[in-house]
């Protein structure tokens, strides 16, 4: 007679192999918590970087890669030194270059909001003599009121921070400046790659002439450059501007520290990465101590259903699936949890939620290997149990 071979059927499978999960669900939840809070980690730093770096590069693309700066001085001196008068009309004769926009720093100018506050208290503000092609080359805009228009009237338009600090709201007040009382023309807006412009007390190049004795030198120039063409432009800057001393020239590119911001973040992703990666490997470990555990405590079981017919094969799917049904639970536990720490980011700081397709299918993908792993050596070890010394407990 031929021995009727032992089966497992597959639908079988699974509510064998969570049979000790529920039977202690406290420990299983205990156990997937640890590939959970990996897969969250490492979900959650993939989409709040990937939220944050698509912020940034709108904002770089908004505000374009092509504003260059012109100065002449060293960059630790609090007061910028004085091109030669002809820098400007020089730099509008560069190829590709589209606007260039000259301004000059006032040092011995201040802006208050009353003639008795002590020149020493300025506050961090500075005056600073303008045209109106600067709010061309920096596409600037204006919170409240108008843009200077010219001419040797007593005006100002208050950078964001300036008016913030003085507690300027909004057009038509008085400020004192320069010994002189100037009417508030408007406030601008922030202008995000040119801070020392938020900062300043803007008037025109003929009031600055006429009453505060301005002799006419450009102190930083701001020019927008062909998008194709801003290397060319930039590597022509220093020795158009000062033809005598171009070494003595500093030329930026602005959005260098945005850029410089994204390469930041990257890097610091990594470090997070890391860690995830570290809060996984604990995980897995965690479900394999608990399998090991549970081949343990269930010796008489695994005896049992061995003496019953059940064959190694059969044992060893029982147990890897537990630790794959733990794993698999705690992955999707993970995703869930990091993609809701990934919107509540990017809505407080009003970012477009974007979590990478490979961070959820791999991240489960993962989650499951771990288990994988992580069950084998306890699979192994119950299905060579021996069914006689299990039953008796050795």
């Amino acid at each position: 007679m031929t021995a009727l071979r032992s089966t497992l059927r597959a639908g079988d499978l699974l509510p064998i192999g969570t049979l000790g999960l529920r039977s202690r669900p406290l420990r299983a939840l205990l156990s997937g918590l640890g590939i959970a809070i990996g897969i969250a980690s490492i979900v959650a730093v993939l989409g709040v970087t990937r939220s944050s770096q698509s912020d940034l590069l709108a904002k770089i693309d908004r505000l374009g890669t092509n504003l260059l700066t012109v100065a002449d001085g060293n960059p630790g001196e609090d007061n910028e030194r004085p091109l030669p008068n002809s820098a400007p009309s020089m730099l509008r004769l560069i190829p590709y270059a589209r606007s260039v926009a000259p301004t000059a720093q006032l040092t011995t100018a201040h802006v208050f909001t009353s003639d008795k506050i002590p020149t020493g208290q300025s506050g961090g503000r500075v005056v600073r003599a303008c045209d109106a092609t600067l709010l061309t080359a920096l596409n600037g805009s204006l919170l409240t009121g108008e843009f200077l228009t010219g001419g040797a009237l007593p005006l100002t338009v208050l950078g964001y921070e300036a008016a913030k600090s003085l507690g300027v709201t909004k057009a038509g007040g008085r400020v004192w400046l320069g010994d002189h009382w100037f009417t508030v023309a408007g406030i601008l807006q922030p202008v995000q790659l040119a801070p020392e412009i938020d900062r300043s007390a803007l008037i025109s190049f003929a009031a600055a002439t006429s009453l505060l004795g301005y002799d006419g030198h450009p102190g930083r120039i701001y020019l927008r450059a062909d998008p194709d063409h801003v290397p060319e432009v930039a590597d022509l800057l220093a020795a158009t501007a000062n033809p005598e001393v171009p070494d003595q020239v500093t030329v930026s590119r602005p959005s260098d520290a945005l850029t410089a911001q994204l390469a930041v973040k990257q890097s610091g992703s990594a470090l997070f990465l890391g860690l995830g990666a570290i809060a996984l490997l604990v995980g897995a470990i965690g479900i394999a101590n608990v399998m090991v555990i549970s081949v343990l405590e269930r010796r008489n079981e695994i005896g049992l259903r061995r003496a019953l017919g059940a064959a190694r094969p059969h044992v060893a799917a029982q147990f890897l699936t537990e630790s794959l049904v733990l794993s698999t639970l705690g992955g999707l536990a993970g995703l869930l949890i990091g993609t809701l720490v990934t919107g509540g980011m990017a809505y407080s700081r009003h970012w477009t939620i974007l979590i990478p397709p490979e961070a959820l299918w791999g991240g489960l993908a993962v989650a499951v290997a771990a288990g994988a792993i992580a069950g084998l050596y306890p699979a192994l070890r119950a299905a060579r149990l021996n069914p006689t010394d299990a039953l008796r407990g050795v």
